[in-house]
């Protein structure tokens, strides 16, 4: 079974690779125009993706210029902001995002959901990431579809973009 999921695993995470590289670049970029100058990042992450803020802040290699995000937090223009969630369709993130939307504050999405069933969350966000998990990875004895690794798969997705984002700050 272990081997199973790494194969499973290493297949979602290749997918994402390649398919994504794009979207993670342009998402870099979004927050870049926080690092680089004197505004803010924020990662808001519901549910399980919470960890993805708690190594971003507590990490050896912490996320540069990010400061934890809450519900009364005040962005500004200046400001940049992730949103990691589950689901496209979570209540919380899409009041933020529509909060982020009317002020005028460019932020990314990393979720589920293909980006053209993501349905409002999709249009509103800058950027847009695919985690892509459409069933869990394994069958179990049930036949039933089980391991749904949003958590894991995040945070290869915010690896990769922190790799891009420290590129564009380079030395600053």
């Amino acid at each position: 079974m272990l081997k199973m999921l790494s194969t499973q695993v290493g297949g979602l995470l290749s997918k994402i690779a390649s398919d994504k590289e794009d979207a993670i670049e342009e998402t870099a970029r979004l927050l870049a125009q926080a690092g680089a100058f004197e505004g803010t990042v924020y990662f808001a992450c519901f549910d399980e993706l919470q960890a993805i803020e708690i190594n971003a802040l507590n990490a050896t290699e912490p996320f540069r210029k990010l400061r934890p995000w809450t519900s009364s937090v005040e962005i500004s223009d200046l400001d940049r902001v992730c949103i990691f969630t589950h689901s496209a369709n979570h209540p919380d993130a899409l009041a933020l995002a529509h909060r982020l939307y009317d002020s005028f504050i460019p932020f990314a999405v990393v979720a589920n959901e293909k980006e053209e069933d993501a349905g409002e969350m999709g249009d509103l966000a800058y950027t847009y990431i695919s985690m892509g998990i459409k069933k869990g990875l394994l069958p179990n004895e049930l036949g039933e579809r089980i391991v749904m690794p949003h958590t894991l798969t995040a945070l290869f997705i915010y690896e990769a973009i922190k790799i891009a984002y420290d590129e564009m700050l380079g030395g600053l």
